[in-house]
C-alpha cells in the first residue's frame, strides 16, 4: 500500500464538485421510501408509514416485519439499520463527509489519519448511544450549528498548521461528541423497533462507520491514483499549497456559511 507521505497528489476536483453540487442545508431530510428511487425495502417503509402516528418518543410500538411477513430477527434488524446508517452518510450527510475529508487533508502520515478517525469514531459512538438511550437530548437547534462550526474549525486549522497539532486529536474527540448527537437526532426520528433497540443501534452505528470509512478510502485511492498523473505535485509542499490549503479554505467557508444559516434558521 502506498505511503500517504508519498501519495499526496490529489488535485481535489472531486471535493470541489461535491461542494458545488451539495445543498446549502447539509442535513436534508433522508427520503428512503420514495417510490422508484431505490430506497429501503417495502417492509420497512410500510412499517414506518403505518406506525408513524403511534410511536411515542420515537419508538416503534411493534417489531418490524420482514418481507415474508414474519417478525424480523435481531440480526435482520441490525442488517437493515446498517443500510440506513450507510445511506445517512452517503449521500445524505454532506456535513459529516466534509468533516472527515478535513481530517484526511490534515493527515500527512497514516498514523495521523488513524488517530483522528479513531478519536472521532469513539466519541460519536458514545454520544449516539447515550442520546439514543435518552440519557442526553440536546435540541437540534443547538447541535446542527455546532456541527457546522466544527467543520469550519478543523478546516481553518488545516490552513494554519502544516503539521498535526498536539491538541488536534483531543479537539477531534470533542467534535465527535457533537457529531454523535447529530447522528442520534436522525436515528431517533427514524424510530426504534420494539424489543430490538440494541440491534438497531449497533447496526446503524456500523453503517455510519462504513460510510465514513468509504469516504476516507475514496480520498486515499484518489491520492494514490492521481500521484502518477501529476508528477509536479510530488512534494509535500506542493500538495499542501495546491490542494490542502485551497480545499480546506472551501470547506471552512462552507462550514461557516452553514453555521450562520443554521443559527438564523433556529432563531427565526
Amino acid at each position: 500500500m502506498p505511503s500517504l507521505r508519498n501519495a499526496w497528489r490529489l488535485p481535489g476536483f472531486a471535493l470541489l464538485l461535491l461542494l458545488v453540487a451539495g445543498p446549502a442545508a447539509a442535513h436534508p431530510e433522508d427520503e428512503f421510501c420514495v417510490p422508484g428511487e431505490g430506497g429501503l425495502d417495502p417492509a420497512l417503509c410500510e412499517a414506518l408509514s403505518q406506525l408513524d402516528s403511534a410511536r411515542p418518543g420515537g419508538a416503534l410500538t411493534t417489531p418490524l416485519v420482514a418481507p415474508d411477513g414474519l417478525q424480523r430477527s435481531a440480526v435482520s434488524t441490525a442488517i437493515l439499520y446498517v443500510s440506513i446508517g450507510i445511506r445517512h452518510i452517503l449521500p445524505g450527510g454532506l456535513d459529516h463527509i466534509l468533516f472527515v475529508l478535513a481530517l484526511f487533508l490534515a493527515a500527512r502520515r497514516n498514523r495521523d489519519l488513524v488517530l483522528q478517525i479513531s478519536a472521532f469514531t469513539l466519541a460519536h459512538t458514545a454520544t449516539l448511544a447515550l442520546a439514543a438511550a435518552g440519557v442526553v437530548s440536546p435540541p437540534a437547534s443547538i447541535v446542527e450549528p455546532l456541527i457546522a462550526g466544527t467543520i469550519a474549525f478543523v478546516a481553518v486549522e488545516n490552513i494554519g498548521f502544516a503539521e498535526l497539532t498536539r491538541w488536534r486529536v483531543g479537539v477531534v474527540f470533542l467534535f465527535g461528541l457533537v457529531h454523535g448527537l447529530g447522528f442520534a437526532g436522525f436515528f431517533g426520528d427514524l424510530g426504534l423497533p420494539a424489543g430490538q433497540f440494541w440491534s438497531a443501534l449497533i447496526g446503524f452505528n456500523l453503517g455510519v462507520e462504513i460510510g465514513q470509512l468509504a469516504v476516507v478510502a475514496a480520498a486515499y485511492l484518489a491520492v494514490a491514483g492521481l500521484r502518477h498523473w501529476l508528477p509536479g505535485w510530488a512534494s509535500v509542499t506542493a500538495y499542501r499549497r495546491r490542494v490542502v490549503i485551497p480545499l480546506s479554505a472551501a470547506i471552512a467557508l462552507t462550514g461557516a456559511f452553514w453555521t450562520v444559516e443554521r443559527i438564523l434558521s433556529a432563531t427565526a
